[in-house]
């Protein structure tokens, strides 16, 4: 397991983003200091990601073509579908940053340093809008997603590549599957890879108790879960390479120590952004 291959316009990378659309995603959570579906909030941290990564590749000469990005949505039976612009498979971050996305202003609490709280409204980009309906087809997902990095991966263009990043964001479980299908799939995706390492596979799981146990980038001591599906999740989870060991232990406490599972049990809002910035920016670019 290697991952140390910087990103640069010849080595280009891929970021693929996994949604749950199910009707579960409807029920409320807590985002920026205001109560909002998880749907909403998983739609507003994902176009919040999206505009990060052409900021990330943006430089003098313009945004460099540093990844190719896919956003996927999965509910009802079997549907898994894009949620860019035109159900587009996949794009580049040129592609996307050449877009001219619809322009939100969204309000949210700020702590103010003598313990006020303010409101503050922001412009931001919308690329993809939320949906919350039907089934859990996670399984189809991944078996989508596995199709496509296999492609993806065999390219020649992409061979000395570091490998694609796969964020499954879900709140329950998969109603497609058996959990050693789940399981089964899940292994061929982290399988796959370029000559730099296989593919790493994140699985986060959207809590919706504040009091019950949280599981973020657990080691194996770390492993005895507060039910089954926890159990299935890290078993579904690619073990992060040591180059993103730094800003896990940033992120986890000084003490913690790797290997580290790429997955987390019961995530808060807030824990999402933390895994996908740690996702995505541990990756080095040239």
């Amino acid at each position: 397991m290697s991952h140390t291959q910087s990103i640069t316009r010849q080595h280009r990378t891929a970021f693929l983003i996994l949604i749950d659309g199910s009707g579960s995603m409807a029920e409320k959570t807590r985002y920026r200091g205001k109560e909002t579906t998880k749907a909403e909030a998983v739609a507003s941290i994902t176009n919040d990601l999206l505009f990060e990564l052409i900021e990330r590749a943006r430089r003098d000469d313009g945004v460099r073509d540093y990844y190719d990005i896919a956003v996927w949505s999965y509910s009802g039976d079997d549907e898994v579908r894009s949620l860019l612009p035109d159900e587009r498979e996949s794009m580049s971050v040129c592609e996307l940053s050449h877009l001219k996305p619809e322009i939100r202003r969204e309000v949210f609490e700020q702590h103010l340093p003598d313990g006020e709280i303010a409101l503050r409204e922001i412009p931001t980009p919308v690329w993809i809008h939320a949906e919350a309906q039907g089934k859990t087809p996670m399984c189809e997902a991944l078996r989508t997603a596995r199709d496509f990095l296999r492609s993806w991966c065999m390219s020649e263009a992409h061979a000395d590549s570091f490998p694609p990043v796969v964020f499954n964001i879900t709140d329950g479980e998969a109603t497609d599957a058996r959990d050693e299908e789940l399981e089964a799939v899940s292994n061929q995706i982290k399988r796959l890879g370029t000559r730099d390492g296989n593919v790493l596979l994140i699985n986060i799981h959207l809590g919706s108790r504040e009091d019950s146990e949280r599981l973020f980038f657990p080691t194996e001591d770390e492993t005895r879960y507060p039910e089954h599906y926890a159990s299935i999740l890290y078993a579904c989870s690619s073990t992060m390479p040591a180059s993103f060991d730094e800003a896990i232990r940033e992120a986890k406490g000084i003490g913690a120590m790797p290997p580290f599972r790429g997955m987390s049990y019961n995530a808060s809002a807030a824990q999402l952004v933390t895994m996908l910035n740690i996702g995505s920016i541990s990756v080095k670019r040239e």
